[in-house]
């Protein structure tokens, strides 16, 4: 592959053409650097200031914020005429678990059921007008009605196979997402009807995980649809609580096909359901209409997609009286759309190279969208307003910053943001949306004595490659000299539209400093399907996961090493979990010409052991894709690796992992033991994915322990391993 590289970057230091001088160069000689202690217990007083949290607007002309006085929150409000900051306690009560109504509710189902019945309840959802309370108990859907006094089931399930309101795993984990935490029922904006999911998992592979607990230890038996396996098979259903009947939807349950988040109407006529094929490439949105009278419905598509690659789900819709608005990337960068209710219309609303959009705000009044995107540059989010009759889009927010926790008044005349890059501490501003005058300064976490320390604050970097813009993040030693070799730590996660570097605040906590301290370059870097390069970056991984990956990460690599002799390319590692303890795995073994070591968590080493629907969304299943399926295996591509003092892997994994299975683990360690090569392994008894309490803090410190071995030849300093 030919590679032309073209790189800006800003750092510590700056030279002529770019090229470092071989001095010293350190500018903070003359700064006191921080104890090993302040980096682990906390930083001096007067470094960062403690700031409350942005909450939104009260009125037009007040924005709130949280603060925290112990375990306490308490609101304060900012007015922007008169600069006056208001301690506001009558809104305590609008803080989720501080007197809220929901908790209020909760205490009164609590004294209805009794607690061991409540303590049985999964997602308890309130009617809108809180009148009536839903869950799930034992795979069946319930209401409470307040007013009644009364309980009532609204489902029985045939068997143990069926769920009912409660999702299936890989629903839960690909589809509705984590924090449904597996709820599938969903309230009208009436209060009349609910919608529930129903699956049916008979044809659901068993996956058995063990536990070590006990004398004979236990199993559990997930139903979990590997690649190119059966799905749960799902029907949709509305209960009309009025008349009690269930009306079930106009789908084909038995094809094989993927039910994503619906949404009601606002006035509760229509249930907007999206659908998708099995291969993930073609998508419809279909508005069910419920005939209350007759218990009919009735389905009629309102927007279709297709893509040559895979489509992702419509995250987020806005209504409006006649249609929607929705953000799309089916012409390789993401627009906002609108779709009427009736498939006539369809107009586009944005353009220019945008990503990760998100709308804030509909005004079909005013006749503008506010929304956030990644458009100046792939590495910040900046927050614009479109109109609705010309299209001419306004940048609101200025500087180089990454906007976020973005909130508009009432009136949509002013909006308040927090900003902040990877120089500087996190601030709130405020402004007006008619996209002119200064941005007016509310907190600052950046404290008086902060410009004291010699402190390690990263440093943006690009490449170009093959045509693409790749960043990537340094934090270099704090008493750099470029005389001097240094070995690298490489963080990255790798996955689809799943970068690692954004230029916005990292913090100043053992993440940063430590490293930095001890005398060990921090790297961290992404690739062009990593989301900086828009679809037309990620289709590179379209049925060819776990290729263009470590190429772009090779590059990288290759570039650093010819641009900066201090970095000493034989003390390179890499680290990541997950879809990057895949990527960690493969770079130490396929890719050890640039990165000799690493510690590897929770990865995927053969796709075929994954999910359908994720692993499938890429790969197409493998069936049809064996040949890149099989590229995947990474157990086949260990080849390169020595397992030896030069060249060394250590895995982790988690023995209940319900997610990525410890399967994986264990195939790929018995083809290295078979292949008579050396590496180590730690196992978490219990844990799943991601390692908690204890175990992530035996975790964490094993980490140090290995690259204190194989990058600075030592051990760690006792300051660190005395946290038990």
């Amino acid at each position: 592959m030919k590679i032309a590289f073209k790189t800006t970057l800003v750092l510590l230091f700056a030279c002529a053409c770019g090229h470092l001088a071989a001095e010293n160069i350190s500018e903070n000689d003359t700064l006191r650097q921080l104890t090993e202690k302040e980096i682990i217990y906390g930083l001096p007083d007067g470094i960062l200031n403690k700031v409350p949290l942005l909450m939104g607007w009260s009125g037009n002309g007040n924005i709130l914020f949280l603060s925290k006085n112990g375990k306490e929150g308490i609101n304060k409000s900012y007015n922007i005429k008169n600069g006056k900051w208001t301690d506001e306690p009558s809104h305590a009560g609008a803080v989720p678990g501080n007197g809220s109504t929901e908790d209020s509710l909760t205490v009164v189902l609590e004294n209805r059921l009794g607690r061991e019945r409540l303590g049985e309840c999964r997602n308890i959802a309130y009617s809108p007008d809180r009148s009536k309370a839903a869950y799930t108990l034992d795979n069946d859907l319930y209401i409470y009605d307040f007013s009644a006094g009364e309980e009532k089931r609204l489902t029985y399930k045939e068997n143990a196979n069926i769920l009912n309101g409660y999702a299936s795993w890989v629903y839960y984990e690909e589809i509705l997402g984590r924090s449904s935490r597996y709820k599938a029922f969903w309230w009208s904006p009436s209060g009349d009807m609910i919608a529930y999911y129903s699956f049916d998992e008979s044809g659901v592979g068993i996956f058995p995980i063990y536990d070590s607990e006990g004398q004979y230890g236990s199993l559990a038996k997930t139903r979990y649809p590997k690649a190119g396996c059966e799905n749960p098979h799902v029907k949709i259903n509305v209960v009309d609580l009025e008349s009690g009947r269930t009306i079930e939807a106009p789908f084909d349950s038995e094809a094989d096909q993927y039910f994503g988040i619906p949404f009601w109407s606002d006035d509760s006529r229509r249930f907007m359901v999206p659908w998708m094929n099995r291969d993930q490439d073609s998508l419809i949105l279909y508005a069910l209409d419920i005939e209350r009278s007759a218990g009919t419905m009735t389905r009629e598509p309102v927007y279709s997609e297709r893509q040559d690659t895979w489509i992702d789900w419509i995250a987020d819709m806005h209504f409006t009286e006649n249609g929607f608005y929705m953000v799309r990337d089916f012409d390789l960068w993401e627009q906002i759309y609108y779709q009427s209710f009736d498939g006539k219309i369809f107009e586009k609303i944005t353009d220019g190279k945008n990503w990760g959009v998100q709308i804030i705000k509909v005004d079909e009044k005013g006749g503008y969208i506010y929304f956030s995107a990644r458009r100046e540059i792939s590495t910040r989010n900046d927050f614009y307003k479109v109109s609705l009759k010309n299209g001419r889009i306004t940048r609101l927010s200025q500087g180089e910053f990454d906007y976020g926790r973005i909130f508009l008044s009432e009136d949509n005349r002013y909006f308040a943001a927090v900003r902040s890059n990877i120089l500087t501490p996190p601030q709130t501003v405020w402004g007006t949306t008619k996209g002119n005058g200064e941005l007016t300064v509310v907190t600052d976490m950046k404290g008086e004595r902060f410009d004291d320390y010699a402190l390690a604050l990263p440093r943006m970097l690009y490449m170009e490659l093959d045509g693409y813009r790749l960043p990537a993040y340094m934090i270099l030693p704090v008493d750099l000299d470029t005389a001097k070799k240094y070995p690298v730590i490489v963080s990255i996660y790798g996955g689809p539209n799943a970068g690692t570097v954004m230029d916005s605040w990292m913090g100043l906590g053992e993440r940063t400093q430590w490293w930095a301290n001890a005398g060990v370059i921090q790297l961290s870097i992404d690739h062009r399907g990593s989301g900086h390069c828009g679809k037309e970056g990620l289709n590179f991984m379209h049925r060819n996961l776990l290729t263009i990956e470590l190429d772009d990460y090779r590059a990288w690599m290759k570039y650093l090493f010819e641009k900066y002799d201090f970095i000493d390319r034989d003390k390179v590692g890499i680290t990541g979990f997950s879809y990057g303890g895949s990527m960690t795995a493969l770079a130490v073994t396929e890719g050890n010409d640039c990165f000799k070591y690493g510690i590897a968590g929770g990865g995927v080493y053969d796709y075929a052991l994954y999910d359908t629907h994720y692993a499938e969304r890429y790969m197409d299943t493998p069936q049809s894709n064996p040949e890149g399926y099989a590229h995947t295996r990474l157990m086949e591509r260990i080849s390169n690796y020595k397992g030896d003092s030069t060249n060394f892997l250590r895995i982790t994994h988690g023995t209940a992992d319900d997610n990525v299975h410890m399967q994986n683990t264990m195939q790929y360690i018995n083809t290295l033991q078979n292949a008579g090569m050396q590496f180590e392994l730690m196992l978490y008894p219990g844990e799943y994915h991601g390692y908690r309490g204890p175990k992530a803090v035996h975790s964490k410190l094993s980490d140090y322990i290995f690259w204190y071995r194989y990058l600075l030849g030592t051990t760690p300093p006792a300051v660190l391993l005395e946290r038990r």
